[in-house]
Parts: structure tokens; sequence; C-alpha cells
């Protein structure tokens, strides 16, 4: 019995995260809040922007600004677990709040979303006042962002809080899985719904994705959260500040530096946000359900990234060297999917897409990974931290998707009208800067991570056996 065991650990990574606290099938159930984050993000950064573009005849600097709406809202991230720490209710739920109003917020967004849409499409029969299209999807966009990132914050901490000190790395690492896994399925069902576009189905798929994400939070909430009634007195005690702690964290240079880091990366990889799939349908002529694959081909390079970074850690590999192989990778793979207009080739672009994935999953584990271990203080804990570098990440990302759009549409503006010569009037020449201007930012990415090899160099390589970080030893 013990040798199977020991095969079901090495053949199942996270078989062995449940704990006595926190059991497997539970831990199974819990995850599906990372399920419905995942769907609503292929949708928002998936489906939806292909479909305002193509279908809908939307501008791309209006679509940017749309799903950037949602992505900024995550810069709070880090006060909503700081929040979800101190909150203090007669009952004693701490997470469970957060993660309920947080599946309405998503709820109430994906269900009124597609009308909005399909009126700042021009699909209304009706009269109505000028900008309500722009005011309701924006509106939408921005519920569904709230309660992605609300939901996502407080279940990632009740999953930590249940755990125990030797299960939590792995806890943590099974919901990104779960995310990844929730993100590669979504994308795959989507697009087979959407294979024959039309207003209708539009609008069935939507509202479908906001009863599925109902469902699952529901079951992964149910009975997560111990009752721990508190008195009058402690739910009135004064809370800790944040901005004390928040002081703590960006005193000395390589948090900064690190944030800075973060920031150029995430710019530079996520320009394409809301371009790549337009760009298969526009230039390539894929169908929806075929770009939707492009969602699945991402994920897939993610995946290959934390399992490459889990081996190259444990080797020993600084962190800080691993995020510039990601780097390098976005390099490759932006080019292939420069190339592959001029060659026609749909195998080179999804290889692009893979390549994007697996670039910016490399250098998101390894930035993260360099996060966990800045020094500690009593009031900056390495959950500030992390929040910290999602912050920044989230806060590039969102930036960068508007950018994106708005640069392809004033050089598309300026080629077609012949400004930029004949041989640029093509619909190809502003997605084509884009994606030179984030190779650039990968160049500069580059330069902003050589000062932090020397500061993040293990000095002391631990012991083989004792170093060992397998695939569920990463955290998100």
């Amino acid at each position: 019995m013990s040798g199977f065991r020991n095969i079901a650990l090495r053949a199942l990574p996270f078989s062995d995260a449940g704990s006595a606290a926190l059991p497997l099938r539970q831990l199974l159930r819990l995850s599906l809040f990372q399920v419905s984050v995942g769907m609503a993000a292929v949708m928002l950064l998936g489906t939806l922007n292909r479909v305002m573009i193509v279908e809908l005849g939307l501008g791309a600097f209006l679509v940017a600004a749309m799903i950037a709406l949602p992505v900024l809202v995550a810069p709070f991230r880090a006060l909503l677990g700081f929040k979800s720490d101190t909150y203090r209710s007669a009952i004693g739920w701490k997470r469970i709040p957060y993660l309920w109003f947080g599946t309405l917020w998503q709820f109430g967004g994906l269900a009124i979303m597609p009308f909005a849409l399909l009126i700042l499409g021009g699909y209304d029969q009706i009269a109505i006042p000028p900008f309500a299209g722009e005011v309701a999807a924006g509106l939408a966009f921005v519920m569904t962002g709230l309660g992605m990132h609300m939901t996502q914050t407080a279940g990632l901490a009740l999953a930590a809080d249940r755990a125990d000190d030797e299960t939590r790395p792995r806890v943590v690492a099974f919901l990104y899985v779960a995310l990844l896994a929730g993100m590669l399925v979504s994308s795959v069902v989507i697009g087979w719904l959407l294979r024959d576009f039309d207003g209708v189905m539009l609008i069935r798929v939507v509202q479908g994705t906001a009863v599925v994400t109902l469902a699952l939070n529901v079951v992964a909430l149910w009975k997560q959260e111990s009752l721990r009634p508190t008195t009058r007195e402690e739910r009135s005690a004064p809370p800790p500040a944040f901005k004390d702690a928040w002081a703590d964290l960006t005193r000395g240079g390589t948090a900064g530096r690190l944030l800075a880091a973060v920031f150029l990366g995430t710019v530079a990889f996520n320009m394409q946000d809301v371009l790549l799939e337009p760009y298969g349908g526009e230039i390539l002529g894929l169908s929806v359900s075929k770009t939707t694959l492009l969602t699945a081909s991402w994920a897939a390079g993610a995946i290959l990234a934390f399992a490459l970074a889990a081996r190259w850690l444990s080797a020993g590999l600084n962190p800080t060297r691993m995020a510039a192989r990601g780097v390098l990778a976005g390099i490759a793979a932006f080019s292939a999917v420069i190339f592959a207009a001029p060659l026609g080739s749909a195998p080179l672009f999804f290889a692009g897409s893979l390549g994007i994935g697996f670039g910016g999953g490399l250098f998101a584990v390894a930035t993260l990974t360099t996060a966990m271990t800045l020094p500690v203080t009593d009031l900056a804990g390495r959950g500030l931290a992390l929040g910290a570098w999602g912050a920044a990440q989230a806060t590039a990302q969102g930036l960068s998707t508007a950018m994106g759009g708005g640069i392809r549409d004033g050089v598309n503006a300026l080629a077609t009208s012949g400004a930029l010569g004949e041989a640029l009037a093509s619909a190809t020449t502003g997605y084509s800067v884009v994606y030179h201007l984030e190779i650039g930012l990968l160049f500069l990415t580059l330069a902003a991570l050589g000062p932090l090899v020397s500061r993040t160099e293990q000095t002391d390589r631990p012991d083989q056996k004792e170093a060992r970080i397998g695939l569920a030893d990463f955290p998100t």
C-alpha cells in the first residue's frame, strides 16, 4: 500500500495538498471559484473583444478601454485582501462575505453585458439616450471585473487560512491550476457555442456563463468557513492601518525595482490582449470558434512554463534569470505572430500565441517567486508583498490593453489614409506596430531585471533533496 501511495503522489502532484483542516474533497469544491473566474476571463479578454471589433464593428480603442476597466480595478486587490484579513463580523466570518458579494457583482455584470453590447453595436430598435450603450457596457465590465477580483482575493485567502503551513503552497498552487483549467475548458466550450454567431446566441452564452458562475461559487463557498462569534468589544476595536503596512513594504530599493520590472514586463506582454483574436479574424481570416482557441493555446503555454519553472528553481536557478528567459521567449513569440501575416500561416500564429503564454507565465512565476522572498516585517507580511506584485501587474495590464487598442486605431487611420506610404496602406500595419513596440518593451524589461540578479542571487545553495520544488509548490 505504501508503494501504491507513492505512485499516486507522483502521478497526481496535488493529491498531497489536502490536510486535516482542509480535506482534498473540500479543496476540490473550493477550487470551483477559480473555474468561474477563468470563465469570466475568457469571456472578457478573449471572446468578447473579438466579437465587439469584428462582428459588431466597434473601434479597437473603445473595446480596449472597456476591457481595461475591470483590470484597472485590480490594484485594489491588496486593499481587499487586507480588509478581509481584518474584517470582524458578529458570527465570525471574514472571507465568505467578500466571496459572496464578489459573486453577486460578477453575476450582475455578466447578466446585463450582452444587452449593453448589442445596444453599443447598433442592434437597438428603440430610441435611447446618447452614449447609453457606452455607459451600460462600461458598467457591465466594471461590475464583472470587481466581482472577479473580490471573489478571487477572498477565495485564495480563505484557502490559505484553512490550509496548514506544510500544505499551504500546494493548496494555492492547485487553485492556480484550477484557474488555467477553467480557462482551457471554457474557451473550448464558448468557442464551440459561438461557431455560428448571432445576437441571440451571444445573449444565451454570456447569460449562461453568469448562471454557471453563481452556481459554481455557491457550491464552492458552502460550509467552507467556521463560525467564530466575536464580542462587541472586538468588533469596535480599531483595525490596523493599511498605509502603515504599505509604507513598511516600500522601504528599501529591491521591492521598488521589482515592481518596476513587473510593470514594464506586464505592459510588454499584454498590449496584444485586445488585438490577438481580432488579428486572427481580420488579417488571417479565422472564425470566432478558431480564434477563441487562442486562449486555450495561451493557457497551455502558461502551464508548460509553470512546470519548467519548478524544474529550474529546484536546480537552483536564480528567479530573476528565469524571468529573463521568459522575456526572451516572448520576443521570439511576438516575432512569430508578426511573420504569420505575410506568410499567411495560422499554425505559426497559434505557435506565437502559445509562446506568449509561455513567456508571460514564466515571467510572472519568476517575479512572483522573487516577491515571496522579500524581507518580512511585523507590518508588511508576504501577503502584502504578493498583493503589491498583483497590483503592479494588474495596473500595467489595464493600461497596456487600452494602449494597444489606441495605437492600433491611430496607426491604421494614418496607414489607410496613405500618410505612411503605399507600402503600409494595409490593416496589418496597426497590429504590426503594436507587436514591434512590445518587443522593444521586452528589451527594456531585460534592462530593468539586470540589477535585480545580484540582489536576489542565491549565495548558499541548499541541499538538492531539501530544495526540491514540484509543480504543486508554486503559489499564484
